[in-house]
């Protein structure tokens, strides 16, 4: 018990310093909560063979829930752009495969990864959309399309309660939407399906911008 606690103490000191080092990045005022946790982690695959990718992972509280909830720690990939926090979530979770770099980059590091990714089942975002040019959001749900097997979902969760959907979405399928209000502040999580026989398999296709 002592030895969470330390962990989180770390991991919370860590994050602030991350914040106050780059706050667009970071795009929050807390981690987030074991509830918005939760509720994302509980579209892990079934199938364990499937690899699960997480973006922006930070201090690690999706990806302690995705672990909880029965995925092989072997089975998640996560990329992170904070050096620190790649080291800090390195130490916490050792048989998670943990990437250094930026999510926009997806496809290469992926591929130049020991295990050769090319194809993931699920995506798991918690980066900060409305932080990003529509253009970059564009092209980040154009890599994430690209990487996604057909059936396979893009769950992301946003701080804008709205229902509309990110630029770049437009083709994937709204299966799920829902508000977690015990998190500071309160958040959406929506699950996007990617439906089979959607063009752009390719990676670096761009996805079509929303009207």
């Amino acid at each position: 018990m002592s030895r969470r606690l330390g962990d989180n103490w770390h991991a919370t000191t860590v994050f602030l310093r991350e914040c106050w080092r780059r706050p667009l990045q970071m795009g929050a005022i807390a981690p987030s909560s074991p509830n918005l946790a939760r509720a994302m982690a509980r579209w892990v695959p079934a199938d364990e063979s499937e690899i699960v990718l997480e973006l922006g992972p930070g201090t690690g509280v999706v990806t302690e829930a995705l672990l909880k909830q029965g995925l092989p720690a072997n089975r998640l990939m996560t990329i992170e752009k904070s050096p620190q926090l790649s080291v800090m979530l390195q130490k916490r979770f050792p048989g998670v495969n943990v990437i250094a770099g930026d999510a926009w980059e997806m496809d290469k590091l992926l591929s130049d990864h020991e295990l050769g990714v090319r194809r993931v089942g699920t995506v798991i975002s918690s980066l900060p959309l409305r932080h990003f040019k529509p253009e970059e959001v564009e092209r980040l749900a154009g890599k994430i399309r690209g990487i996604l097997r057909p059936g396979g979902c893009w769950v992301q969760f946003s701080y804008h309660l709205g229902s509309e959907r990110p630029r770049g979405a437009a083709v994937f399928r709204l299966l799920s939407s829902r508000v977690v209000w015990l998190n500071l502040p309160p958040a959406r999580v929506n699950v996007y399906q990617k439906p089979p026989g959607v063009p752009g398999a390719e990676w670096d296709v761009p996805a079509p911008a929303l009207a």
